[in-house]
């Protein structure tokens, strides 16, 4: 018995190369469940599987990431300010007039 899908997957046959819509809930042949690469596209199995049986247990992992979008940066600590140069008084024009 293959997994069933959550979602509708368009998906290129591997062999002709033609594209085909897979609806959800549907079971796919193992030549078109290989083509269906993103896991969010399966329905969860865990229901299905013994809690107790080791192994199970999936690493914690950091939330994902939309497609397209990356975090934003830390912000970098802010440099001390410095003191402005002193001004230089400008010499005045002598005037012959």
């Amino acid at each position: 018995m293959g997994r069933r899908l959550a979602t509708a997957v368009h998906v290129q046959h591997p062999t002709s190369r033609e594209w085909i819509v897979l609806e959800p809930g549907g079971e796919p042949d193992d030549d078109l469940a290989a083509e269906i690469t993103n896991p969010d596209a399966w329905e969860n199995d865990e229901l299905a599987r013994d809690p107790e049986e080791p192994g199970l247990e999936e690493p914690e992992q950091e939330e994902p990431q939309p497609f397209g979008f990356t975090p934003t940066p830390e912000p970098e600590p802010e440099a001390e300010p410095v003191q402005p140069a002193p001004r230089r008084r400008r010499k005045t024009a002598d005037t012959d007039a």
